[in-house]
């Protein structure tokens, strides 16, 4: 596991929390915010797996 796996796992559990927080709060734009890091979290994290795929 690599640095862009760790860190895309990160935003993805953010965007998770500001996700929720937003639907539970009615603010579209947090909800809208959570969303988004959730999928360059999950973009970080297929980038890291291909790079760990090329080293082996």
């Amino acid at each position: 596991m690599n640095k862009d796996r760790l860190e895309g796992a990160a935003k993805q559990a953010k965007g998770a929390v500001k996700e929720t927080v937003g639907k539970a709060l009615g603010d579209a734009k947090l909800k809208a915010e959570g969303k988004r890091d959730k999928v360059d979290g999950k973009i970080q994290n297929a980038v890291g797996s291909v790079k760990d795929t090329l080293k082996s």
